[in-house]
């Protein structure tokens, strides 16, 4: 297993381009799993207040054995504290439950587009930022629009938006609005929820590879460029899921899976999601 790269953020934070993702991991099994991916070499992991499995990452990394400054931490603001006050009474209790004298990344998880606004939520990140309880700041599920509000009434530039991408949702409009202004994409739901691990051209050249079709998934995204956190609880694809690194696939593989293409989202639409 090769080394896992970083990414570097637009605040020169360095990210793990690979992380450990805890989305529909039950409380009761996220300690145990999440020490699981600390143990096989993940040193970044994603949690959300949405999750409800805060308090047990928190455990996770306290436990380990791994000094804190080498775990890079993420949790997403919920939906119901977008109001600027309720964000810091939010970021307070998120901080309370991971039981971490700071969080790493600190992100906006929907733009809620109907329901007020989120560039007033942004500013209540900016103080976080601002006081180095959040090393840094971004956003989730945000479409080249939110992100233009952002940019012309606030002062911090997001440092990453993570947004759904996989191969049948490749979001080169969004991933290019990123790239334009320094924005690093996260990719969630990496393989479509299991979707794409059926796919023919995805199937052919895992075979070719000696590899998995979520390795060969998961190997496209790190290529493109994309930040990627994979969930899983069992320890087989935990491990699985790590070892990325020690393969390449061709620049025409890149170009097969992305033309796969069809815009087929698994979760919400941003535009129309208000939580």
């Amino acid at each position: 297993m090769g080394a896992i790269p970083a990414i570097t953020l637009n605040n020169a934070v360095q990210i793990p381009q690979l992380g450990f993702g805890t989305f529909q991991i039950e409380p009761e099994e996220t300690r145990e799993t999440t020490l699981a991916a600390l143990e096989a070499g993940y040193r970044h992991i994603d949690t959300a207040q949405m999750y409800g499995n805060e308090k047990e990452v928190g455990q996770a990394v306290r436990d380990c054995g791994v000094d804190r400054a080498d775990i890079f931490v993420t949790s997403k603001l919920n939906n119901d504290a977008h109001a600027h006050d309720d964000a810091l009474k939010a970021f307070d209790r998120t901080m309370d439950e991971l039981g971490l004298d700071y969080l790493d990344l600190f992100l906006i998880h929907w733009p809620l587009p109907g329901k007020g606004d989120f560039v007033e939520t942004w500013k209540a990140l900016e103080e976080i930022y601002r006081d180095g309880r959040a090393k840094s700041i971004g956003v989730s599920n945000f479409q080249p629009k939110h992100l233009n509000r952002l940019l012309q009434n606030t002062d911090v530039v997001p440092a990453v938006n993570q947004i759904e991408v996989h191969p049948y949702l490749t979001q080169d409009d969004v991933r290019a609005f990123g790239a334009e202004h320094d924005i690093a994409t996260e990719a969630w739901s990496p393989i479509a929820q299991g979707k794409v691990l059926d796919d023919p051209t995805i199937n052919r050249i895992a075979q070719r590879e000696g590899k998995t079709p979520a390795q060969v998934t998961l190997r496209w995204h790190i290529q493109r460029g994309d930040i990627v956190f994979p969930k899983s609880v069992t320890q087989k694809r935990i491990e699985e899921n790590f070892d990325i690194f020690g393969f390449e696939l061709s620049e025409g593989d890149i170009g097969e899976i992305s033309a796969l293409n069809r815009d087929e989202r698994v979760g919400p639409d941003p535009d129309t999601f208000n939580g």
